[in-house]
């Protein structure tokens, strides 16, 4: 059978597989780093590609592949094809104001109708009114605009700089996706097409974007290989497990996503739910936390004990950690938006006051957290019949367990992989087969639910107690 290839394209690094269309199998991969920072030059990504690509043996029997990538970065080209300045990436929040000035000038209901979303530093808009601002001779020689993956796939098909590619800087040859399109603040998830209104304030003119593409077609094909249309990183990671209407996908990152495959769009003016589209022509909302897998090293390094133990401890406590609270707010947090928040233990007693009890409470507080991601989903509407977790911390049991009943779903955690690039892989195979395949996922454990535990209910005394 034909091979495929997924690439996931991150912050940190640049991953590749490669799978046999039929079963999925994973056959080679390939890895090579990306610079630190929050402004990156997009020549280190490519440089990074092809390492990848070379350490997984090339991509010469490949007949199929596609690129999931970091959402929201600025790359801007010029008339020639050419990078005007190092991309802005997702983490750079040198524009938080300019997100506030594009809601002054649109209202947060109006943006949110408009683009799904209310925007914030991350989106690729905000980027470019903060460019038009502060950098305005290099805004006025932006000709197109496109993302880190739309980027690499153009270059992957062979268009670039003159003198640089085969191809030359054909503009309008750019393409990408609905699901990463729609963390740029300018595209309408409903309706699939750029808001130029949005793009014309921001910028200050209309430049070439990526022509969207359907995700079982090729956005381009250079000899035999077809090059996919591509996707944000989360959206890929939700194909990638093969989540499906009524799935929640909970990510146990450095911070914590919460994002569900909906059959319906969200337009939240709070901002606490951000209305993304999915790789599938469904809908993606997503709700972001500050703090997720840092709890746990926080409260190990505290306790003076590793993940495995940690997860021990807690197993040995009660639920709901005889009323010990931890509420995990060590960064601020998001949701619910509180950025001068900080962390506390509650309830202790000289009784309850144990390693276990402490143990628990900082796995039953992390996850009560994102909880509060799962309740603002259904408020919008969106149903949870099952939560997909993933991350390094899913591997936990007590995080496992605990899970079930704080969330009060079933669980099911598929084995540690490369969800970004297995889920790039999948669309890529879609474009031989005319739909997804259903390959086999790998399950590390399945926990039926047990029905909310009293941890939820204590978390939120407190946790609305700051509000207050």
């Amino acid at each position: 059978m034909p091979l495929v290839a997924g690439i996931d394209s991150s912050t940190q690094s640049c991953k590749i597989v490669i799978r046999d269309l039929e079963t999925g199998a994973l056959l080679r991969e390939g890895r090579a780093s990306h610079p630190n920072g929050t402004e990156v030059t997009p020549q280190a990504w490519w440089n990074a590609l092809n390492e990848a690509i070379q350490q997984a043996g090339g991509i010469d029997d490949v007949s199929a592949i596609s690129i999931g990538g970091q959402q929201h970065g600025m790359v801007v080209l010029d008339t020639d094809g050419k990078v005007i300045r190092d991309a802005l990436l997702w983490n750079d929040t040198r524009s938080a104001g300019q997100a506030n000035e594009i809601v002054a000038k649109f209202g947060a209901q109006g943006i949110a109708d408009l683009t799904g979303s209310l925007p914030v530093a991350s989106f690729t808009a905000t980027k470019l009114l903060w460019l038009k601002q502060n950098e305005p001779e290099n805004a006025a020689k932006v000709a197109a605009v496109c993302l880190p993956h739309d980027w690499l796939s153009w270059r992957l098909a062979g268009y670039g700089p003159v003198g640089e590619s085969a191809l030359g800087p054909d503009l309008s040859a750019l393409t990408t996706d609905a699901s990463d399109a729609s963390g740029t603040g300018y595209f309408n998830p409903k309706t699939g097409e750029y808001v130029n209104e949005v793009l014309e304030f921001v910028l200050g003119h209309l430049p070439v974007l990526p022509k969207i593409i359907e995700p079982n077609k090729a956005a381009h094909t250079k000899s035999a290989l077809a090059i996919g249309a591509g996707a944000g990183d989360n959206a890929a990671a939700a194909f990638g497990v093969l989540a499906k209407a009524g799935d929640v996908v909970v990510s146990l990152g450095t911070s914590g996503t919460v994002f569900a495959v909906s059959k319906t769009a969200t337009n939240d003016s709070t901002g606490t739910i951000a209305g993304f589209a999915s790789v599938s022509s469904d809908f993606l909302p997503l709700v972001c936390t500050l703090n997720a897998a840092r709890v746990l090293d926080s409260m190990c390094s505290m306790l003076g004990v590793d993940h495995n133990e940690l997860g021990a401890l807690a197993l040995q406590a009660e639920p709901g950690a005889d009323g010990v609270v931890l509420v995990p707010y060590f960064e601020g947090e998001r949701t619910p938006n509180l950025p001068d928040a900080k962390a506390g233990l509650h309830g202790l007693t000289l009784k309850n006051n144990t390693r276990a009890n402490i143990a628990r409470a900082a796995i039953e507080g992390m996850l009560c957290g994102l909880a509060a991601g799962l309740e603002a989903l259904a408020a919008a509407g969106v149903k949870t019949e099952r939560v997909i977790l993933v991350g390094g911390a899913a591997a936990n049991p007590a995080v496992q367990q605990i899970a079930a009943e704080v969330f009060g779903a079933p669980i099911t955690v598929p084995a540690p992989g490369e969800y970004v690039a297995n889920g790039a892989a999948r669309q890529a195979a879609s474009i031989l087969l005319g739909s997804a395949p259903d390959w086999k996922i790998e399950t590390l454990a399945q926990i039926p639910t047990t029905g909310q535990g009293p941890a939820l209910a204590q978390y939120k005394k407190y946790a609305n107690a700051y509000l207050a």
